[in-house]
């Protein structure tokens, strides 16, 4: 994609576990609770089970997550970072696999919810789960602007995934080397390098 200035960007799509928030999810922990295999998609492998079991298992992981998102700590910089853009004007997304109304427990929690408007959250409920680029596509024609003007924002190659689906730009961060250059235009080590740039 064409090299564009990272203060040009005006609108911004962030993943929440991991990019805004320090990573606390045991995922192969939680694979065992659930009896999910090593490896597997948590979420793709609940929707393969009898209805009974995958209602079931759906309710234990929101349970689980919910104690996780009371308890959730920003990551470096990320405050700071999406403050920055909120002062700038810039439109504003969350793009999630949690469960929407943990995302805003996890906004409060950080002190990050007057800066996302309640319908600009989409969880696993509101959009297929990363890395299909369903929940992109729908920032992108509810902001009415083309895929490239759109910066996907995250820490998994899911999120990467995700952006380069929708033809939006991508943003790696709070991973100490870019193993994914192909879906990667930026990368840093942190949202605090990350404001810097701008």
């Amino acid at each position: 994609m064409p090299t564009a200035s990272l203060a040009s960007l005006t609108h911004w799509v962030f993943d929440m576990d991991g990019t805004l928030t320090l990573g606390v999810h045991d995922f192969p922990a939680i694979r065992r609770e659930l009896e999910i295999p090593d490896g597997a998609d948590i979420l793709h492998h609940l929707e393969t089970l009898p209805t009974a079991e995958r209602d079931a298992k759906h309710a234990w992981l929101l349970e689980h997550e919910r104690e996780l998102a009371l308890r959730s700590t920003a990551a470096a910089g990320a405050v700071e970072l999406v403050q920055a853009l909120c002062e700038r004007g810039c439109r504003l997304g969350i793009l999630t696999r949690n469960a929407k109304e943990l995302a805003h427990i996890t906004l409060e929690a950080i002190g990050l919810d007057g800066c996302f408007a309640p319908d600009e959250v989409l969880g696993r409920n509101e959009a297929p789960p990363k890395p299909h680029p369903g929940g992109l596509d729908h920032f992108i024609h509810r902001w009415r602007v083309e895929p490239s003007a759109v910066v996907m924002v995250g820490d998994s190659p899911m999120d990467l995934e995700c952006g380069r689906a929708a033809g939006a730009r991508t943003i790696l961060v709070n991973v100490a080397e870019n193993r994914w250059p192909n879906l990667t235009d930026w990368h840093h080590r942190d949202c605090r390098r990350l404001l810097a740039q701008l």
